[in-house]
Parts: C-alpha cells; sequence; structure tokens
C-alpha cells in the first residue's frame, strides 16, 4: 500500500514540474524566434598614424543586460541611458563579444542630461580603438521586447543562490545575436572628398576678397547614424541663405559692394579640415587667378549655429585695430549687445599648435597660409562632443535661433553698405535647406558611395549656380599610397537576434523526462509484488 501511494505521490510531483515548466515558458514576453535588422557599426578609421573605433564586426554572443555581472563572450544590450564610459570601459574589461546600442526613435523625449552623458560616452569611446565590435541600431518593439526579458533575468541575480539557479534553469530565454561575414574588414581604397565654390563679384579694380565658408560632413559613433544638424548642417544653411540674400543685393550693380564674395562648401571637415586643406592646396599652389592670392580681407567660417544662447569667435591671432577683420568684430559685437543682449558673446583666442595632430578649428587651415579668419560658433570648447554625435538631428535644432545667428552673420556683413532687415531672411527658406541637409547622413566615407548622398551634392551645387558665378566641384582623391585618413567597410550589417533556451533548460527538461520515465518504469517493474501484497492485505481483512 506504501508502495502505491509513493509511487502516485511521485508521479504527481513530476506532471506538476513539467506542467509547470510550461507555464512558465509561455509567460514569456512575445519576441519573436528569430528577428533580422540592419545594425550601424561604430567608426572605424585612421588619422595619420592614430587608429580609432572598433576593429571587430563579428558577433556570434548571447544577449546579457548591461547590469548583469557577468559580460565575457556576451553581446551586451544598452539602452541610450545604460551608455557611459564606465559601463563600455566595464564590457571591455570583462571581454565582452560586443556591446548592441537601442537608439531611440523620438531623440526629443529623451532628457536633457542623459543625450548629454550619451554624448560624452560616444566622444570618449571614439578616442581609442577597441577589437570589440560595437554596433548601434535603431529601436523597435521585437528589440525593446528583448531588452526587457535579459534585463528582468539580470534583475533576479540579487535573489538566493537557490532561487537564481532554478530560475535560470527553468525560466530564463536565451537570445542569441549574430552577425556574420563572408569578407575581413578591408579598408576603402578610393574615398573622395568634394568641394564646391562659387563667386559674387565685387565692383572696381581688384577688390579684397571676403570668404564665407563651412563644412557639410557629419561624424558620430556610427557614419550610418550621422546626420549633423547643428554640426554643422547649421553652417551649411547660414551659408546657404546668406548666398540667396547678398546675391540679390549684388544683382544690381548700384548696390554691389567693393568685395569679392566667395563661398566654398568643404568636405572632410570632421577629420582634420581635410578637404579644406586640399582646396587651400589646389587654389594657392597650382591655380595662377585664384582669389585667395589676392587680397583677402578675411575668412568667416561657421560652425554649429543652431542652438545655445552664447556665440564665440575663435581666432588664432587677435586682428589689430583697423583691419578689416577687426572692424568687422566690432560690427558683430554692436549688433548683438544692441539687439540680442542676453546672447553672450565672446572672443576666444587660441594660438595654432603645430605639434597637435589635429587642429581646432577650420579657420586654423587658413591661418597656417596667412590668411586671416575666424571661426563663429555656439561652442566654446573645441573639444566638446556636442561637434560629433549620432544624437544631433534636427530635434536639437532650434529654427529660432538658427534664423538669430544668420540675421547676426548677415547684418554684420553688410552693416556698413546695406540697410539689410532680419524680414528678408526667411524662416520657411532655412527650415527647408536643414531638413535636405539633414536628410542623409553625411559621413565621408558615405558621401560618394550611395545615390541619396550623390542628389545631395547636386542639390548644394545648384543652389550655388542659381546665385553664384564661377561655381567650380572640386573632387580630392585621398592618396592610396601614404593617406592621412584611412576608413574601412563594412559599416552596415545585417543582425540577427535568435530567441533559444540555454542547454541547461534542455538538461534540466531532459532529467524532468528521464526521471519521469524511470518513476513509470518502477511502477510497472514493482506492480506484482504491490498487486499480491494488496491482494494479501484485502483478504486478510476479510478472514
Amino acid at each position: 500500500m506504501w508502495g502505491v501511494s509513493m509511487s502516485l505521490r511521485t508521479s504527481k510531483v513530476a506532471a506538476l514540474l513539467l506542467l509547470s515548466v510550461h507555464l512558465l515558458h509561455a509567460s514569456a514576453l512575445p519576441a519573436a524566434s528569430s528577428y533580422e535588422f540592419n545594425a550601424y557599426r561604430m567608426q572605424q578609421y585612421n588619422l595619420h598614424q592614430d587608429k580609432h573605433g572598433c576593429r571587430g564586426a563579428i558577433v556570434v554572443a548571447e544577449a546579457r543586460s548591461a547590469v548583469d555581472t557577468s559580460l565575457t563572450r556576451r553581446c551586451v544590450i544598452m539602452k541610450l541611458p545604460d551608455f557611459s564610459t564606465e559601463r563600455y570601459l566595464e564590457a571591455k574589461k570583462q571581454n565582452a563579444a560586443a556591446v548592441l546600442i537601442l537608439l531611440p526613435q523620438n531623440i526629443s523625449s529623451v532628457p536633457e542630461d542623459i543625450v548629454q552623458g550619451f554624448m560624452v560616452a560616444e566622444s570618449q569611446a571614439l578616442q581609442k580603438e577597441t577589437l570589440m565590435p560595437v554596433y548601434v541600431v535603431p529601436e523597435d518593439d521585437q528589440l525593446l521586447c528583448m531588452y526587457e526579458e535579459v534585463t528582468q533575468a539580470a534583475a533576479t541575480k540579487s535573489a538566493s543562490v537557490l532561487v537564481r539557479v532554478l530560475r535560470s534553469i527553468i525560466t530564463t530565454t536565451a537570445f542569441q545575436i549574430l552577425v556574420s561575414s563572408s569578407s575581413p574588414i578591408k579598408p576603402i581604397t578610393d574615398t573622395t572628398i568634394i568641394t564646391l565654390e562659387g563667386v559674387l563679384p565685387g565692383a572696381g579694380e581688384d577688390p579684397p576678397t571676403i570668404v564665407i565658408t563651412a563644412h557639410y560632413d557629419s561624424f558620430g559613433l556610427a557614419p550610418w547614424l550621422a546626420y549633423g544638424a547643428d554640426s554643422n548642417g547649421s553652417g551649411v544653411t547660414i551659408l546657404l541663405e546668406l548666398v540667396r540674400l547678398f546675391h540679390h543685393l549684388y544683382s544690381d550693380p548700384r548696390s554691389q559692394a567693393p568685395y569679392h564674395l566667395l563661398f566654398s562648401l568643404t568636405g572632410g571637415g570632421k577629420y582634420n579640415f581635410l578637404g579644406t586643406k586640399r582646396w587651400l592646396e589646389e587654389n594657392m599652389d597650382h591655380a595662377e587667378s585664384s582669389l585667395l592670392h589676392d587680397n583677402v580681407a578675411f575668412v568667416l567660417c561657421l560652425d554649429s549655429l543652431a542652438t545655445g544662447d552664447e556665440l564665440f569667435l575663435h581666432v588664432s591671432r587677435p586682428p589689430k585695430p583697423g583691419t578689416p577683420q577687426y572692424s568687422f568684430i566690432q560690427q558683430l559685437e554692436q549688433i548683438i549687445s544692441a539687439r540680442i543682449p542676453w546672447v553672450r558673446f565672446g572672443t576666444v583666442h587660441k594660438k595654432i599648435n603645430l605639434q597637435e595632430a589635429t587642429l581646432a578649428w577650420e579657420h586654423e587651415r587658413y591661418g597656417m597660409k596667412r590668411i586671416p579668419g575666424f571661426t563663429l560658433s555656439h561652442i566654446e570648447n573645441p573639444k566638446s562632443e556636442l561637434r560629433g554625435s549620432i544624437l544631433d538631428t534636427m530635434t536639437q535644432v532650434d529654427i529660432r535661433k538658427l534664423k538669430r545667428n544668420t540675421v547676426i552673420v548677415a547684418e554684420s556683413l553688410a552693416r556698413f553698405m546695406y540697410n539689410l532687415s532680419d524680414k528678408d531672411i526667411q524662416d520657411n527658406r532655412l527650415s527647408a535647406l536643414m531638413t535636405m541637409i539633414t536628410s542623409v547622413p553625411r559621413a565621408v566615407q558615405l558621401m560618394d558611395r550611395e545615390p541619396e548622398h550623390t542628389l545631395l551634392i547636386s542639390s548644394l551645387e545648384q543652389e550655388f549656380k542659381h546665385y553664384l558665378q564661377q561655381v567650380h566641384r572640386h573632387t580630392f582623391h585621398l592618396d592610396r599610397r601614404d593617406p592621412e585618413i584611412t576608413f574601412f567597410d563594412q559599416m552596415k550589417q545585417p543582425m540577427m537576434m535568435y530567441r533559444v533556451k540555454p542547454a541547461t533548460f534542455d538538461l534540466f527538461l531532459g532529467g524532468c523526462i528521464a526521471g519521469y520515465l524511470g518513476i513509470v518504469y518502477y511502477a510497472i517493474q514493482t506492480f506484482g509484488n504491490v498487486y499480491t501484497k494488496l491482494k494479501a492485505t484485502v483478504k486478510a481483512k476479510h478472514q
């Protein structure tokens, strides 16, 4: 009798255990069993002899939360608030297989302190190289589901050892992250940098030249996600609006100013202003009729002007009284103090340090050719994380402040010649130009490879041709033998996510099945003895 009840109780326990496993498994979040999406790899480039970015691309690893204590050979999943310098370095220290960052679809909803913290970590991560693959991918429901599950799994690690073991065996769902490639990462050997230039000829014989320039390329953790709205889509937008305004003024000989206005849009600005360097070399060293050979009054570089209530004029050498650049700065100060006194204005003096590997601002390229210039920006520190981030999108742009800064620049240039009103500057045109410029990522290594990037360059060129004369497109090919900068391919990769049960679950389930079968086998083998004993017991009671 005891053997029968024992067998029945054991059978019930096994059945309930198997049922609980099924129910726990069925309660998991509804992520797809497999899911393919595009992931964007972290920058990889060599600038001179310095290597930057990640050297790895292949990922075959289980997904883990950033708060998990064991990250070795795991793919660490992070949302925007999770990504910090400390956690990034911890993943490297533990030899994590990869880092996957989930980027929100709506950046404007992210608190400012989180945006700022991410930009700082992003900037520091790009300072050095790493073998650990780092990918960024826009969030969607499937990826958020995976994130929640791995986060919940990590949260159970605070429970007792027994609870953790049982939960990991029974309930844990593992997600396998896979990026495979049939070819190794290779240098891009045919990178080109395009510079556009155009002129509004001044009145009189041999008038001096004012150069107005901005670099159009963008920079960030992942090239395919670097739209560069403020840095430096704003500088390009203001330059194009200045082209339109001064075209109308110069189109009438009676209002033509005694200055040539030379406008240029340069590439490679995020990489030591390489496009500006090549353009200057071509104009100064090879072109005999370049306006840069003549009397250059000053060069005004426009950089990051779409937000903030501060404006800084960066100079390499303080201008002397009586010079054109000194007069321009005076006009700039007077307009700001009279019309927008709440905007803080300052002049930042930084000498050109030829020992540094990279230059701080674009005007330094001109200064090295003894051409006076300065850079206007709302950023004071040239190493600011604001100058290169994948979070620098249109949501970070304030069109009102962009218009305000356009007015400041335009009036400062034209104050002595024209009665220019801010009504002449069109809000809808500024917004349309910004939208056009930020419609595609503008990383240098992408600009000559995709149809949408070619179209953007053509659109900028058409803007120049519509308003300017002597418009030229300069295409510079990076030297393959001894390049100043080398880019690498495989910046955009298909990534797979698989939902799998860990091996411990399979072992546990196999053990449960084997135990259940063992109980059944034992019951069958002992059934004869149990039946005999039961029969004898019943017979004894009847006697």
